[in-house]
């Protein structure tokens, strides 16, 4: 049992066998494709006969009819009978109206000529030649393989996206498990926290301290609420979109180097939107996030929020390295990361949490490598 578990093995040997079937096929079709080509031979090699026996004995009227019995054995055979100077004499099984065409007939014999090698019919010191191709059968049975190979590669096809599916879809559940998992595990040294910190007002220390401090257990609490959101339906309300990207964008410019200049403007004080703030503020940090470590800690950061009738659009622009063309969809792939230390999921999580729970639109607005990157999002004004 323990070897069939091992998808490694399962799929090689999925695949041999498929490939295997494939290549049975395919010689059986050749054998029967050769053996009916011969079939077709021998019937227009019988019909030439009949042919020289009534040119040799025109008077017999036995001969006529053993060429029109003859002639019903090869009616889906198409052929073209040349005389002795080339002009042709006779055709057969072929369009009745284009018939009448010479160049249609010329490009009959052309191909007839290319398929097969003619029958030569030798009568009273006369040579004449049948030409002639392949039936509509031998069509048929010549590219049946290729159809069958396109429907099995079909439905291999199917196969694997469904195999791919049922895997995301099983690394999806496991991320979840784990996100709600640490989202749990965070919650009570959380609660420990805020007993400290009441105890430390208590001992009179320092406000700026305290405040400080519980600042960032605030921050852990949002971070053990956003990831306990993931794999849920999020609940989105009426906000404002500017004091929250401000809230976001001035956390960490307070924890930010101090050779990064930072720059936030807007069109207006309040410009509203269905959003979850949590998770918005999370993409809101993750864009931030990437324009500083782009920048290796130097440069200039900017956001910029303006609406239009319908949408309200926030800019994150950043003079760090820039980005490919080429990696404008792909940064957004999980697992992508141009770091040596990272999952690759910030940018990938952020264009769900847009997309997927706010209907809205993340991308790369422009890039120049050496120059820096502006991210745009638009979402939807209520």
């Amino acid at each position: 049992m323990a070897f069939f578990t091992n998808t490694y093995w399962v799929k090689r040997i999925a695949i041999s066998i498929s490939l295997l079937i494939v290549l049975f096929i395919l010689w059986n079709t050749y054998v029967f494709f050769q053996k009916f080509k011969k079939d077709e031979r021998a019937k227009m090699e019988i019909y030439a006969t009949a042919i020289k026996e009534v040119a040799s004995n025109p008077d017999s009227d036995g001969n006529f009819n053993l060429v029109n019995k003859v002639y019903e054995t090869i009616e889906n055979i198409p052929s073209i009978l040349v005389g002795k100077d080339g002009e042709i004499k006779q055709f057969h099984n072929l369009d009745s109206i284009k018939s009448t065409d010479p160049e249609y007939l010329q490009k009959q014999l052309n191909i007839m000529k290319n398929q097969n090698e003619p029958i030569a019919i030798e009568y009273l010191g006369i040579k004449e030649h049948i030409y002639y191709r392949n039936s509509d059968l031998l069509y048929k049975l010549k590219y049946y393989p290729l159809a069958l190979v396109l429907i099995l590669g079909l439905f291999l096809t199917i196969i694997y996206m469904v195999y791919k599916s049922n895997k995301v879809a099983e690394q999806n559940k496991l991320w979840t498990g784990m996100a709600k998992e640490t989202a749990h595990q965070i919650g009570t040294p959380l609660s420990s926290l805020l007993g400290w910190i009441a105890i430390l007002r208590a001992e009179n220390v320092s406000s700026d301290y305290v405040d400080e401090i519980e600042k960032d257990v605030r921050r852990l609490n949002t971070i053990a609420n956003r990831f306990s959101k993931i794999g849920s339906l999020p609940e989105l309300k009426p906000n404002n979109v500017v004091s929250i990207t401000k809230v976001a964008y001035d956390y960490l410019e307070n924890r930010s180097s101090k050779q990064i200049s930072f720059s936030f403007t807007t069109e207006a004080e309040e410009i509203r939107a269905n959003l979850n703030t949590e998770l918005y503020g999370w993409v809101i940090e993750n864009l931030i996030k990437n324009a500083i470590d782009a920048m290796q800690g130097k440069g200039s950061l900017s956001a910029s929020i303006s609406e239009s009738s319908k949408n309200v659009k926030i800019l994150i622009s950043d003079t760090g390295k820039g980005i490919p063309k080429t990696q404008f969809s792909q940064i957004f792939n999980p697992g992508f990361t141009t770091k040596k230390r990272g999952w690759g999921l910030g940018l990938s999580l952020s264009k769900r949490i847009i997309e997927d729970y706010h209907n809205g639109r993340i991308h790369v607005l422009k890039s120049e490598i050496g120059k820096g990157t502006t991210f745009e999002i638009l979402l939807n004004k209520v």
